[in-house]
């Protein structure tokens, strides 16, 4: 794949299920498609020749990739089919074998047919489809025989025909499944109201037709025609169990249009879902770049207008997270639970994926902006007077009060630092006192950096509660920093975060990016400290063990040290390993004092 833009996209692309649909140069659609994993599949069109020059051609076109998230896999397929009926993409027919999914068609014609087709002829005439089902197709049409009698003859129902008196009714006609409007026994417009009912059927809008299906199933149940009852039941469950497959929206659901926001320091991503008869037609996400201090309210209020005008929406009610000033001809919902909530949260869900994918590319495309971002987000988030551009974390590490150890990490806009990582013995303390520790080390590190006239930290962090806390802020105070520097602590439980002379402690939400970084940073002290204080129990043990072999000296003893690392892999080694190292001689006495000794 030669275009750096389309790396990007498919990059920050989710591991989710949901649509992709692909665009031209000129924005005009190309195709929509499905996915299990949304990066899997889209990027499987770009790492490999296809077998059909009809696909490759397709992927040479492609500009623009868009998606939608959806819950699960049969939400993406049905997902799909509503896009493919209302966008009616180029490549869509092309590239599928449109025989085996059928269609059906109300006819451009006089007294028009219903039926279903594998082909699509440009002659005016509606489709709907394709079902990925023939016993859908089958069920639907059988539905309307039964609700709606029309012709199925092919003849040219001019009026002039019926008036002349060109055609005869037939068998149909005497059967009950046809009114003769080919003899003038039916109306035109009794018909087309008929055609205009079996139009909301297809379209999804099932309320009335139903109503009407389980009506007649009562009426043959009160003639005691069980048997026919009982057939027209088993239609309607067929029917219900169709519609439920059929879109990921409640059929109850009609014409309604779904707002969702969220937002950072610098942008705000607004997703837009148009719903109509419970279906998904359309989805769009746009971002909005913020001047001043605007809430999340005004920046949607704005969103939702010119989305509206953009798009034509004609819907009478909306569904938003919150209130918001649109005027008083629109109804405003703001649900709470049932399906109008989870489609807000669908719609959420795509804006949160939206500016994640967003962010991705800005973090390769120009990551001084990206870090620029999130030093803003954190000042934001901690309340800090500045950007925290330089943070140091501290930890601490002793087993049942051995080797204590601690470990400083520092990171650079937002990013680790190693070359200034630092280990401490701790030499003030007996015995395991983390608090104590905790005070000499952040003590012994700024005095020195006091004294070396070292740039500050605009952050501290300080991982444990409110007692590690409190002794990083007496060192602090000897120091007269405080005021100077920020410093929090970090409960590892509930991931709490400690303010000096603060008792509530402040909770971040979970998947912010300040809380990432700080977690990072946590979790990068905890691992520098745990490795130094291993690496000092084991050089400990080591050396506790080989002072105590009779004959071998400080010199031997540093010469093993370095070769075996642990006492372990001294004890497991053979003489002849041994001699290798320090001689014949000492490694029979190592090997010796081994085999007699407990250590």
């Amino acid at each position: 794949m030669q275009n750096p833009s389309l790396e990007l996209q498919i990059q920050s692309l989710p591991d989710n299920p949901g649509v992709y649909q692909y665009y031209d140069k000129e924005d005009k659609i190309l195709y929509v498609g499905k996915a299990k994993n949304l990066k899997k599949r889209v990027s499987s069109y770009f790492n490999k020749i296809h077998d059909t020059a009809k696909t490759n051609v397709l992927v040479r076109k492609i500009v623009t990739i868009k998606h939608i998230v959806v819950a699960t896999e049969s939400d993406a397929l049905l997902l799909e089919n509503n896009l493919i009926k209302k966008l009616q993409p180029r490549y869509n027919v092309m590239l599928r074998d449109d025989k085996t999914y059928p269609w059906i068609c109300i006819k451009n014609e006089s007294f028009p047919r219903v039926f279903s087709t594998r082909r699509m002829i440009k002659d005016g005439s509606e489709y709907f489809g394709p079902y990925t089902s023939f016993k859908t197709v089958s069920t639907i049409l059988d539905l309307i025989k039964e609700l709606y009698p029309l012709r199925n003859c092919n003849f040219d129902l001019s009026a002039s025909n019926i008036k002349n008196g060109k055609f005869k009714v037939c068998l149909e006609y005497h059967l009950g499944n046809c009114k003769g409007p080919c003899e003038g026994h039916e109306s035109f417009d009794n018909y087309q109201t008929q055609v205009n009912a079996i139009r909301e059927i297809l379209k999804g809008n099932f309320k009335e037709s139903m109503r009407d299906f389980k009506t007649k199933m009562k009426d043959f149940a009160a003639e005691m025609q069980f048997e026919e009852a009982q057939k027209i039941k088993e239609k309607i469950e067929v029917l219900e169990n169709y519609q439920s497959r059929s879109t990921i929206v409640s059929p109850k659901i009609t014409n309604i249009d779904v707002f969702s926001i969220v937002s950072d320091e610098g942008a705000a991503y607004v997703n837009f879902l148009q719903i109509a008869y419970g279906s998904i037609i359309r989805s769009h996400t746009m971002e909005m770049k913020k001047k001043l201090e605007e809430t999340d309210s005004e920046l949607l209020s704005l969103a939702i207008i010119e989305l509206r005008e953009r798009f034509q929406l004609l819907s009478k009610e909306i569904i938003v997270p919150f209130e918001v000033e649109v005027g008083e001809l629109l109804k405003v919902t703001i649900p709470q639970l049932g399906d109008k909530k989870e489609l807000l949260e669908l719609s959420i869900r795509n804006a949160k994926y939206y500016r994640i994918e967003q962010l991705k590319q800005l973090q390769i495309v120009d990551p001084d902006r990206h870090t620029n971002r999130i030093m803003a987000q954190m000042q934001k988030d901690l309340r800090l007077q500045v950007e925290p551009r330089h943070i140091e974390c501290f930890d601490n590490s002793n087993i049942q009060g051995t080797n204590p150890v601690a470990a400083c990490v520092v990171f650079k806009d937002g990013k680790p630092s190693k070359k200034d990582y630092r280990h401490f013995n701790i030499k003030s303390v007996e015995g395991p006192n983390d608090f104590a520790s905790m005070e000499e080390v952040v003590y012994r590190r700024y005095k020195r950096m006091l004294d070396e006239n070292q740039p500050l930290p605009q952050l501290i962090i300080i991982d444990g509660g409110k007692g590690q806390l409190s002794s990083a802020l007496k060192s602090i105070d000897a120091l007269e920093l405080r005021g100077k520097i920020a410093i929090v602590g970090i409960a590892k439980r509930l991931e709490e975060l400690f303010y000096p002379g603060d008792s509530a402690p402040l909770y971040l939400d979970k998947k912010s990016e300040t809380l990432k970084v700080i977690q990072y940073l946590r979790n990068e002290a905890h691992r520098f400290g745990i490795t130094f204080h291993r690496d000092k129990r084991s050089q400990s043990a080591l050396n506790s063990s080989i002072e105590s072999i009779p004959g071998i000296g400080e010199k031997t003893m540093l010469t093993l040290i370095q070769h075996f690392k642990s006492v372990k892999r001294l004890k497991l080694a053979t003489e002849i390993e041994i001699s290798a190292v320090v001689g014949a001689s000492k490694a029979k006495k190592i090997t010796d004092f081994y085999k007699t000794s407990n250590l």
